[in-house]
Formats: structure tokens, C-alpha cells, sequence
């Protein structure tokens, strides 16, 4: 049942939900993966992995971040430093196709949300559901497990972990599937403890 699960990168900021601009290069990226599938029956993993490594980036470095996100650079100045980080991260041409005409038109800070948007195209086509963790600490293997195995209980197949580490939370963990919210994080227990007692105040 735990293989059910696949587990996207964790990290303490997360994508933003898609949207109608996100999906649209989400969507021409998910036709790329139907040219090559004749071929190549593994494209849509190699270019899911190469997205992912660099929303990775994105996560995980604040001046990535910032230098995405500066709409003061010059596009092929932005061009060419964005190519050569994703040249040492050695992502494949097709993701570094799309980064380059999201560059051309100004969109490069919608990368979250497109990337957001591609995993969300991808796992519906394959069935799955993505159910969002957020924890206070990295979640070890037989953790994902029971999620996992939780989810499915309550009626969930196919589903896919999404973590996010927020120290925030202190403890516990929020789990977003759908529409439905499962919140039994520490912080949230704290502020009804609170509520309870400004009430009895």
C-alpha cells in the first residue's frame, strides 16, 4: 500500500495554486510529453523529475527566488543565467525549452504555479490524488505509510504525498486532499486551547 505513494520534495515554501496562465504552459509541456511518448514511454517521469528538480531550486535557494522573481533583469541576461544553473543541474532540454519562452514573456515568476500546475495535470491523468502534508519536521518512511494507508481507508486511491515542512506547526500535521482539510498540528490545538480559555475568561 506505501507504494501507492510518491513522495514530491519537501520544503518549507510552497507552490501557489495553478492558475488559467499556469496551466496553459503546464498543459503545452503535457502535449511535449504526448509527442514523445511513442518513443520515449518514460518522458513523462524524466520531465516530471527535471520540473520538480528545479521548483526544487526554486524552494530551496532565497536568491533563486529573488532573481526569478526581478522583473528589472534583462530577458536574455535572465536567459542565460537561468540556463546555465539548469545546465549544472543537468535538466533536460524540453524544461529548459519552456523556462526559455517563459522568459521571452515576462512569466518567469509563474514557474511555481506552473510546476504546481504540470503535477496536477500528470497525476490526474494518472488517477492519482495529491494530498498535501505539512509537518513540523521531515516525515520518515513509515510515517508516509500510514498517511497513506489512512487516506486510503477513508476512501482515497492513488494518492500522492506533497510535504511541506512548516516549523510553525510545531508538532503534528496538516494534511489538505481535495477539498477536505485534516488539521491535528500542535499549533492548531494551542490556538483552540486559547480560544477555549479567552471563552471561559
Amino acid at each position: 500500500m506505501a507504494s501507492e505513494a510518491t513522495t514530491v520534495s519537501s520544503a518549507s515554501t510552497q507552490a501557489p495554486n495553478p492558475t488559467g496562465l499556469s496551466e496553459r504552459y503546464a498543459l503545452a509541456l503535457l502535449g511535449i510529453v504526448d509527442d514523445l511518448r511513442a518513443t520515449e514511454p518514460g518522458a513523462a517521469d524524466r520531465i516530471a523529475a527535471d520540473l520538480e528538480r528545479v521548483f526544487g531550486l526554486w524552494q530551496g535557494d532565497a536568491g533563486f527566488r529573488a532573481f526569478v522573481a526581478d522583473p528589472r533583469l534583462d530577458a536574455a541576461e535572465q536567459k542565460r543565467a537561468i540556463f546555465a544553473v539548469l545546465e549544472r543541474a543537468g535538466i533536460g532540454t524540453e524544461v529548459r525549452n519552456l523556462l526559455g519562452v517563459m522568459i521571452v514573456n515576462r512569466r518567469l515568476a509563474a514557474l511555481p504555479a506552473v510546476a504546481a500546475s504540470f503535477g496536477a495535470l500528470l497525476s490526474a491523468r494518472r488517477g492519482q490524488q495529491i494530498a498535501t502534508v505539512s509537518t513540523a519536521h521531515g516525515l520518515t518512511d513509515t510515517q508516509r505509510s500510514q498517511i497513506v494507508a489512512r487516506l486510503t481507508e477513508a476512501g482515497y486511491s492513488g494518492v500522492q504525498l506533497k510535504e511541506n515542512v512548516d516549523p510553525t506547526l510545531l508538532g503534528g500535521l496538516v494534511v489538505r486532499i481535495g477539498s477536505r482539510l485534516y488539521d491535528n498540528s500542535l499549533k492548531s490545538k494551542l490556538q483552540r486551547l486559547q480560544y477555549a480559555m479567552k471563552g471561559a475568561a
